[in-house]
C-alpha cells in the first residue's frame, strides 16, 4: 500500500489557485469593468483595486437532474388569457440586478456578484497586451538577476540536496576497488575448502589452514565501511546571470505659457501613467524627465511633475538636449531608447522645422519608439503637421496621437502602446 504525505505549509495564500481560475473564467467582465474605472478615476489613484460586479445570471452553473423516467400522460388545463404562440411577459418587480427596482409582490431574481481585485490584479488587467515595441536585447546584463540552474555533481555540498543514487554507485564501487582482491581470493579458498572436504576429507590441517584464513578474508571485508564521507555526492547549484534589456525612456514635457493649468494636468497624467507602465513591466530601465518652455532641463520626477516654472516656447531646445543625453550616457549600441512627448503643439513658427530635422537626422535613427501626444481641443499646430512628415519616414517607429480631454488618456495610450505582432 502506497501513502502519499502533504508536507505542504498552509499559508495564508493557500486559495490563490482558484482565485487564479476564476479570474480567468471572468477576465472579459473583469476587463470591461478595470476600463470603466479607468475612465472615471485620476490616473495616480490607479494603484488602488477595485470593485467587480458580475451579474448573477453570468455565474450560474448547469445543474443536471434525474429525471422521472417512464412514459408519462399529462392533460393540462385550458385558459382565457392565451392561446398557442403568445408571448407570456416578464414579471414586474424583484427582476435580476439586485437594486433599484420598485416594490413587488410578484416575481424572483438574484443579486449580482460583486468582489474586490487587488492593486497587482486590477494592474494585471490595465496593462495587459501592452509593451514597449520594437524592444531587442542590444546589450546583455547580469548583475542584477541571477537564475539557480544543474551544474552537476559536487563532493561538498547541503545535506538536503544529497544525491542518493549517486552516493551509493559511489559507495559500491569503493568497496569493490578497496575488497576486489579480497574477495577474489575468499572465492578461492572456499572452493579450495569444499575440494577439501569432498577429496581429502581425513586432512585436517589443510582444512584449518583454510578456515582461518578464510575468516581472515571475511574480517578484512567486513572492516570496508559500507558508506563513507569520500562516497557523499551533492547535487551542485549554481547561480546563472538572467540577461535582460537595457532600455531608456525619454520625457519631454512642455510647461510654456501657452500649456493652460487643464492642459500640464491632462500631461501630467499621461506621463504618470507611462511612468507607472514601465516600471512594473521592466526592471533594467531608466527614465529621463525634460522640461522645456524657451530652454530645456533635465529635472528628476519631484520636479518634473509640480515645479511651477514656465515661459515661452522652443521646442528644439528639448529634442536637443535628449540628444546630447543620448550621446553622453546611452550609447546606441548598448541601450533600446524610447521617448514620449507631450506639448499643446504651440510652438514658435521658425522652430518647428528645425525640431523635424532634428528628429529625422539626429533622433529617429537611433530610437527605437518616439511617440508625440499634442493635447489641444482646437486644429492642429504647426508642429503637427511637421510631425507627420517625420511619420511617413519612420512609419514602424513613429507615432502620434492628440488629446482633447482626459478621458482620452487611456485609450491613447493603449493605441500607442499596443502589442504588435511581430513578422
Amino acid at each position: 500500500m502506497s501513502y502519499v504525505i502533504d508536507r505542504r505549509l498552509n499559508g495564508k495564500n493557500k486559495s490563490t489557485v482558484n482565485r487564479q481560475r476564476f479570474l480567468r473564467r471572468y477576465r472579459d467582465h473583469i476587463k470591461k469593468a478595470v476600463e470603466e474605472a479607468v475612465s472615471r478615476r485620476s490616473i495616480t489613484d490607479m494603484e488602488h483595486g477595485e470593485q467587480i460586479s458580475i451579474p448573477g445570471r453570468d455565474i450560474d452553473e448547469p445543474v443536471l437532474h434525474h429525471g422521472r423516467g417512464g412514459r408519462q400522460t399529462i392533460v393540462h388545463p385550458g385558459n382565457k388569457e392565451f392561446t398557442a404562440g403568445d408571448r407570456v411577459p416578464r414579471p414586474s418587480g424583484g427582476g435580476g440586478g439586485g437594486a433599484g427596482g420598485k416594490a413587488s409582490n410578484t416575481g424572483e431574481g438574484m443579486d449580482d456578484f460583486v468582489f474586490q481585485i487587488t492593486q497587482e490584479e486590477f494592474l494585471d488587467f490595465m496593462f495587459e497586451d501592452l509593451e514597449l515595441p520594437n524592444l531587442i536585447k542590444r546589450h546583455l546584463t547580469g548583475a542584477d538577476s541571477f537564475k539557480t540552474v544543474r551544474a552537476g555533481i559536487s563532493n561538498e555540498g547541503n545535506p538536503s540536496r544529497i544525491n542518493i543514487i549517486r552516493t551509493l554507485r559511489s559507495a559500491h564501487a569503493r568497496r569493490i576497488a578497496l575488497s576486489g582482491s579480497s574477495r577474489a581470493r575468499l572465492k578461492q579458498a572456499l572452493a579450495e575448502l569444499e575440494r577439501l572436504k569432498r577429496e581429502e576429507p581425513d586432512n585436517f590441517g589443510d582444512i584449518q589452514e583454510i578456515e582461518a584464513e578464510i575468516s581472515k578474508l571475511r574480517a578484512r571485508i567486513n572492516r570496508v565501511p559500507f558508506l563513507d564521507t569520500f562516497d557523499l555526492k551533492y547535487n551542485l547549484l549554481v547561480k546563472q546571470p538572467n540577461p535582460t534589456s537595457k532600455a531608456v525612456m525619454f520625457c519631454l514635457m512642455d510647461v510654456s505659457g501657452s500649456m493652460t493649468q487643464a492642459t500640464k494636468d491632462i500631461a501630467k497624467r499621461f506621463f504618470i501613467l507611462l511612468y507607472l507602465f514601465l516600471k512594473r513591466n521592466y526592471e533594467k530601465i531608466d527614465v529621463v524627465f525634460i522640461r522645456h518652455h524657451t530652454s530645456a532641463k533635465e529635472v528628476d520626477e519631484e520636479e518634473f511633475f509640480y515645479s511651477r516654472e514656465t515661459g515661452g516656447t522652443i521646442v528644439s531646445s528639448a529634442l536637443k538636449l535628449m540628444q546630447e543625453i543620448m550621446a553622453e550616457r546611452y550609447p546606441i549600441n548598448e541601450w533600446n531608447i524610447y521617448a514620449a512627448q507631450a506639448s499643446d503643439g504651440d510652438n514658435w513658427n521658425d522652430d518647428s522645422p528645425i525640431c523635424r530635422d532634428i528628429l529625422m537626422k539626429q533622433i529617429m535613427p537611433f530610437v527605437q519608439y518616439f511617440t508625440y501626444v499634442e493635447i489641444t481641443p482646437r486644429e492642429h499646430q504647426a508642429l503637427w503637421y511637421e510631425y507627420e512628415q517625420v511619420r511617413e519616414s519612420f512609419e514602424h517607429t513613429f507615432a502620434q496621437q492628440q488629446l482633447v480631454s482626459s478621458a482620452d488618456i487611456y485609450p491613447v495610450f493603449r493605441e500607442l502602446f499596443q502589442r504588435r505582432l511581430t513578422v
